[in-house]
C-alpha cells in the first residue's frame, strides 16, 4: 500500500484534493476582503451619493453599479495584484514557499496600498484601543490595526467626495422648488421637475467620464 505523501511546505505540493479544498475556504473570504481591503468601498458610496442626487431611484440597476465598482476595483488594483502575484502567488504555486510564506510575502504591497489611503488620525485611534505600544513605522502596523483604520478613512473619503457630488444637484433642486413656489405650482412635485435638468446637467458635462477620473485619480496608488 501507497503511503500518502502530502508536503504541506508548499502549495505546489500539496495534492489536488487538498488544494480544492484550501481555495474553496480562501473564496468563502473573498468577499469580505474585497469589500475591507480594496478600492470597492470609496467607489460603491460614491457612486450611491451619485444615484440619490441624481433622484433617479433605481437607475442605473443596483447589478450596473456593483459590477462597474467591481471593475474599477480591479484596474485601481492591478498594480498591488501584479506585485502580489510576483512575490507571493506565483512562487507558492512553484512550491518555493510555503503558505505562510506566501501570505507574510504577499500582505505588505496591500498594507502599503491601505496605509496610502489611510489618515493618521484614525490609524493612531486604533493603536490606542489595541493598547500596543507604538511602532516605528507606519509599516510596522499590525494587519488588525491598518485594516479598520483602513476602512473608516475610505468612508470619511467617499462621504466627503460624496457630498461635493451632491452641491450641484442639490443646487437645481432649490431652483426648481422656489420657481414652482413663486408660481404657486403647489401641486406639482418638485422632483418631478428637476429631475430632467440634473440628468441634462449630468450627461452635458460628460458626468461618468469625470466622476469615473476623479474616483481613480483620488487613490494614491
Amino acid at each position: 500500500m501507497n503511503n500518502l505523501n502530502l508536503q504541506l511546505d508548499g502549495i505546489g505540493a500539496v495534492s489536488a484534493p487538498l488544494q480544492i479544498v484550501l481555495l474553496l475556504t480562501l473564496i468563502s473570504f473573498l468577499p469580505a476582503v474585497l469589500v475591507t481591503m480594496t478600492a470597492f468601498t470609496r467607489i460603491v458610496i460614491i457612486f450611491h451619493f451619485l444615484r440619490q442626487a441624481l433622484g433617479t431611484q433605481e437607475m442605473p440597476p443596483n447589478q450596473i453599479l456593483i459590477g462597474l465598482a467591481m471593475f474599477l476595483t480591479m484596474f485601481v488594483m492591478a498594480p498591488v495584484g501584479a506585485e502580489i502575484n510576483r512575490v507571493a502567488f506565483e512562487p507558492a504555486m512553484n512550491g518555493k514557499l510555503s503558505a505562510t510564506q506566501a501570505l507574510a510575502a504577499g500582505t505588505p504591497p496591500l498594507k502599503a496600498f491601505m496605509l496610502k489611503q489611510t489618515r493618521d488620525a484614525d490609524l493612531e485611534l486604533f493603536v490606542e484601543l489595541s493598547k500596543e505600544p507604538l511602532p516605528k513605522s507606519r509599516q510596522d502596523l499590525a494587519m488588525t490595526v491598518v485594516i479598520p483604520a483602513y476602512v473608516i478613512s475610505e468612508l470619511k473619503t467617499g462621504f466627503q467626495m460624496g457630498f461635493f457630488l451632491f452641491v450641484p444637484f442639490l443646487l437645481i433642486d432649490l431652483v426648481v422648488s422656489t420657481t414652482l413656489l413663486s408660481m404657486g405650482m403647489m401641486q406639482l412635485p418638485p422632483a418631478m421637475i428637476s429631475l430632467p435638468f440634473k440628468v441634462l446637467l449630468f450627461v452635458m458635462v460628460d458626468g461618468w467620464n469625470l466622476l469615473v477620473g476623479s474616483i481613480v485619480r483620488s487613490f494614491n496608488v
